[in-house]
């Protein structure tokens, strides 16, 4: 391993941080283990690293209590990487990181809840069909831990950056933010069109990093009957690497729907939403066909 420089004793919290996270192979680690990768092999072939400098890294952040090494076979011994809460305490790193990186780095640092068809983040959502969403679970708007895909053949996650009782509980320049208006009208239309998702065989779950009490606000103000869930950790953003934007000093998820089977397959990514509605018709039709016999 490289020869670092310890900045332990340092005064500063940024420099202190930094020497535990501050190699970019350490953060990346941190990365897919919030994906779900949890095993040395797998992590070696995600990463491209070699086993000497994955050894390493991971035993720098198991003492630095980032990961815990558990065990899941005996002979011979293997173990599996999992974040620890210190770990998990890291995302919304990860994220403003990610963030950093769509804005700053491939895009024109303009604030946008959406993005153009044609974008590397747009192709990062899209790449999400076919893979498997991480065993986890978020608060819903009651404030009781729920999976996010539901026990039903599909299970529709539609993810909005934001949802108020009131008109003044928005951010300041909410309606200036290209792509953020419109979760009204997203979540209500959902509502209005519970029965046939039902029908097909769907669960519809909306999702946003509001609080829960916020979204229950909401939730009761437009009669909605099915639940919202709170990614306020940003633990499901994290899992999937989703678009994200910031708005008055949040982390906010930019308006995309996903169609996730029981096996927790993803069978189909909407990004970017300009037409909400057609968005919404488009989940049901995805739905409807991946249902037929023939399918």
């Amino acid at each position: 391993m490289p020869q670092r420089t310890s900045l332990a004793d340092a005064d500063c919290a940024i420099a202190q941080a930094l020497d535990v996270v501050g190699d970019w192979w350490t953060l990346l680690i941190v990365r897919d283990t919030a994906r779900g990768v949890h095993r040395f092999d797998a992590l070696q072939e995600e990463l491209g690293v070699s086993r000497k400098v994955l050894t390493e890294r991971l035993r720098l952040l198991v003492d630095a209590g980032v990961l815990s090494r558990e065990p899941y076979q005996d002979r011979p011994p293997r173990y599996e990487y999992r974040l620890t809460r210190r770990g998990r305490a890291l995302l919304p790193v990860l994220i403003a990181l990610q963030d950093w990186g769509d804005s700053w780095v491939m895009g024109d640092g303009e604030m946008t809840a959406t993005s153009a068809e044609a974008s590397k983040e747009a192709a990062r959502v899209h790449a999400l069909v076919d893979t498997r969403l991480p065993e986890l679970q978020l608060l819903d708007y009651d404030g009781a831990l729920r999976d996010p895909v539901a026990d039903t053949p599909y299970t529709v996650l539609y993810c909005f950056p934001g949802a108020y009782a009131r008109r003044d509980a928005y951010p300041p320049g909410w309606a200036q933010i290209p792509g953020a208006s419109g979760c009204t009208l997203e979540s209500c239309t959902y509502r209005d069109q519970l029965a046939e998702f039902t029908a097909a065989g769907a669960t519809v779950h909306g999702v946003s990093t509001q609080r829960p009490d916020e979204q229950r606000a909401f939730a009761d103000a437009e009669r909605l009957r099915f639940p919202l869930l709170s990614d306020a950790e940003l633990e499901l953003t994290a899992a999937l690497r989703l678009p994200t934007f910031r708005a008055a000093g949040t982390s906010r998820l930019k308006r995309l729907t996903l169609v996730v089977d029981r096996n927790r397959t993803v069978r189909e990514a909407l990004y970017p939403i300009t037409d909400i509605e057609a968005s919404v018709r488009a989940a049901l039709t995805v739905i409807r066909e991946a249902a037929r016999p023939d399918a």
